[in-house]
C-alpha cells in the first residue's frame, strides 16, 4: 500500500483526499491561487481513505468493492421487496385452510386459482420465504450492510480522531462558510471562544488555532442505523430455525386430547369444551338485522387443559401426565406457557362424533328391533358382537366419502361426509351378508339379505377447534433491532456535527465552519458568537457561486 506524505509531515494512506493531519487537498485536488472558479471542497467522509477506493487487484479487494456500493444494496432491497411481494399474491403452502379438500400444494393452487395457481406453485413462490434463494437475498442485504458500514465508519473515525484544531489555509478557504476578519485582538477572539463554549461546544487549542465542535456523536447515526437492521435481518434468518420459531396449527375436537405440535411429544392439549356464541335474535338491537341475515356468530370459546410428561414419566404409564395449566382460549385472548402462546383460530361445528344403527329383519316390515350398534367415529371397533349369535365385521370405513373414477375413497381423516362397508354374519354363519351404509344411503347390493342396519337416530355431532401454535424467540432480536434503529434514526436527524475553525493568519483571523446538515443552525450559532466582536460574519460561498 501506497503512503501519501503532506507537506506538513503527516503520511496519510493511500486514497486520501484531505490530508488527516492539516486538511490539505492531495492526490491534485489542490487550490489554485487566483483561481476564481475553485471548488468547495467535498467533506464526505472527511476526504478519508475508502477500502473500496483503494484497492482493487485481488479477488478479495473486487467483492469488497461490489458489496460496498450502495446502488448494490438498494438493488438487493428492491429484489427482496419484489419477492416480498409476489409472495403475498396467493397464500404460502403453511397457510393453506385446513378445511380444503386437498391440502397438497400440487393441487391446492391449480385447484382454488387455475392456470395462475399452478405456474405459482411451479416457480416455487408457495414456499417463498423459506426458499433458498430468497434467504441468499436476505443475507446478501446483510452482508452489504456490514462491509458498506466497514467500508465508511473505519476511515471516518480514523479522520475524526486525528483531526487538529491546526488547518491549511486552503483547508479553511475551501469550506462553505468561510470569513477572513483583519487585526482581530487575542481578546475579541477569546470573547468568541468563550461564546461557543457556553453554547456547548468542545473547545480544543493549539498554537492560538482553535476548533469549536459539538454533535459529533450524530455522525454515527446511519452506521447505528445499520447495526439495527442487521439485527433484523439476523432475526429473520432464524425465525427459519424449528428451535427459535413455531407457527403450526392443529385441529383439536371435544373431549380429544392430542400431542400439540413442534413441542417434541412433551405436551399435550386436551379440548374440554368449545362453546359458540351467537347474536340473541330477541335482541331489540340486532332484531332486524338479524332477521336479514339470520343467525351471526359472536364468538368462540375453548376451553382447554395443558398436560406436560413428567421427567420421570414411565412409557404406557396411565399417570405419566402432570396438567401445567386450565384456561379459556378467545379470540384476542391467547394462552401462554413455558414459552409457547395459544391462539384461537377457527373453528368447524357439525363433525360427526358417533351414529347409531339398529339391526332388524329385512323381510320385517315393522322392522322389529333385534339389537344396536354405537359406532364411535374417532375409533370404531373391527367388530361387534349381538345378541341371538349375530355378528356386525366393519370391511371399510370411509370418514369422509367421496366417489373418484368410480371407486369410493375418502377425501380426509376426519368424519364429515361418514360411510361403511359391513359384513353381517348370521347365527352360527361363516358367511356375511355385505350392506353399504352412508348418510341416506343404505344399500344392499345383492337384494338377498337376510339383515339390514338401519339408523335409529340422529348422529352425534362435536365442535373442533383450529388452534395456532406459536413460539417465538426471535421476537425479542426483531424488538432489540427495532429499538437500535430508531436511535440511529433519532441520532441521525435532531443533532448535527458542527464544527467551527479560527485559525490566526500574518495578523488576521480566519474564520470557517462546516456541518454534515443544517447550515442555517450553524450561522446562528456564530452569530451569537461573535457578537459585539469586530469578527466578520461567514459567508456561505455556495450561495456566492451561484
Amino acid at each position: 500500500m501506497e503512503k501519501i506524505k503532506c507537506e506538513c509531515g503527516h503520511i496519510n494512506p493511500e486514497g486520501t483526499v484531505l490530508c488527516e493531519a492539516c486538511g490539505k487537498p492531495v492526490e491534485g485536488n489542490q487550490h489554485i491561487e487566483g483561481n476564481d472558479d475553485q471548488k468547495l471542497l467535498n467533506m464526505r467522509y472527511d476526504g478519508s481513505a475508502r477500502r473500496s477506493q483503494t484497492y482493487n487487484r485481488r479477488i478479495v479487494d473486487k467483492v469488497w468493492t461490489f458489496f460496498s456500493s450502495v446502488k448494490v444494496g438498494i438493488w438487493l432491497i428492491v429484489i427482496a421487496l419484489l419477492a416480498s411481494g409476489i409472495g403475498t399474491i396467493f397464500p404460502q403452502a403453511m397457510y393453506i385452510p385446513a378445511e380444503a379438500p386437498n391440502r397438497d400444494p400440487a393441487v391446492f393452487y391449480e385447484d382454488y386459482y387455475g392456470i395462475a395457481g399452478k405456474i405459482y406453485y411451479q416457480l416455487g413462490f408457495h414456499e417463498m420465504y423459506s426458499s433458498w434463494w430468497y434467504l441468499i437475498v436476505i443475507a446478501l442485504i446483510g452482508i452489504s450492510l456490514v462491509i458498506c458500514s466497514l467500508d465508511r465508519f473505519i476511515p471516518l473515525r480514523r479522520a475524526l480522531k486525528m483531526q487538529k484544531p491546526k488547518r491549511h489555509n486552503t483547508f479553511l478557504t475551501r469550506q462553505r462558510l468561510y470569513s477572513k476578519s483583519d487585526n482581530i485582538r487575542e481578546e475579541e477572539k477569546q470573547k468568541v471562544v468563550a461564546s461557543l463554549k457556553k453554547q456547548r461546544y468542545k473547545i480544543v487549542e493549539e498554537d492560538g488555532h482553535v476548533l469549536a465542535e459539538k454533535g459529533r456523536f450524530s455522525r454515527w447515526g446511519p452506521y447505528v442505523n445499520h447495526i439495527g437492521l442487521i439485527i433484523i435481518l439476523l432475526a429473520a434468518l432464524l425465525r427459519m430455525t424449528p428451535l427459535l420459531y413455531l407457527d403450526d396449527y392443529v385441529w383439536v375436537r371435544e373431549g380429544e386430547e392430542i400431542i400439540i405440535p413442534g413441542t417434541d411429544n412433551e405436551y399435550y392439549i386436551e379440548n374440554k369444551k368449545f362453546t359458540l356464541d351467537v347474536y340473541d335474535k330477541d335482541d331489540p338491537r340486532f332484531k332486524d338485522a338479524l332477521e336479514k341475515a339470520g343467525e351471526v356468530h359472536k364468538g368462540y370459546t375453548t376451553e382447554v387443559k395443558i398436560s406436560k410428561v413428567k421427567d420421570d414419566a414411565v412409557v404406557g404409564a396411565a399417570d405419566e401426565l402432570e396438567v401445567v395449566k386450565t384456561d379459556k382460549i378467545m379470540m384476542n385472548h391467547p394462552v401462554k406457557f413455558d414459552g409457547y402462546t395459544l391462539y384461537q383460530s377457527g373453528y368447524q361445528e357439525n363433525e360427526f362424533k358417533t351414529m347409531y344403527f339398529d339391526v332388524v329383519k329385512a323381510a320385517d316390515e315393522n322392522q322389529e328391533v333385534i339389537d344396536s350398534i354405537e359406532i364411535d367415529l374417532r375409533n370404531p371397533q373391527e367388530s361387534y358382537e349381538l345378541e341371538d349369535g349375530i355378528r356386525i365385521q366393519l370391511e371399510q370405513f370411509y370418514p369422509d366419502y367421496a366417489i373418484e373414477d368410480g371407486q369410493p375413497i375418502t377425501k380426509t381423516k376426519y368424519p364429515r361426509n361418514p360411510a361403511f362397508v359391513f359384513s353381517v354374519f348370521p347365527p352360527e354363519s361363516d358367511k356375511g351378508e355385505l350392506s353399504f351404509l352412508g348418510i341416506g344411503q343404505n344399500i344392499d347390493p345383492t337384494g338377498e339379505n337376510e339383515y339390514q342396519l338401519v339408523m335409529n337416530k340422529m348422529p352425534e355431532t362435536l365442535y373442533v377447534s383450529g388452534i395456532t401454535v406459536r413460539r417465538d424467540y426471535t421476537l425479542p432480536l426483531f424488538m432489540i433491532g427495532a429499538t437500535i434503529f430508531m436511535i440511529g434514526v433519532i441520532q441521525g436527524m435532531y443533532w448535527q456535527h458542527r464544527r467551527i475553525w479560527l485559525n490566526p493568519n500574518k495578523g488576521n483571523l480566519l474564520m470557517a465552519a462546516h456541518t454534515n446538515k443544517n447550515w442555517f443552525g450553524v450561522k446562528k450559532d456564530i452569530e451569537k458568537a461573535i457578537e459585539g466582536t469586530n469578527v466578520t460574519m461567514v459567508e456561505d460561498q455556495q450561495e456566492l457561486d451561484k
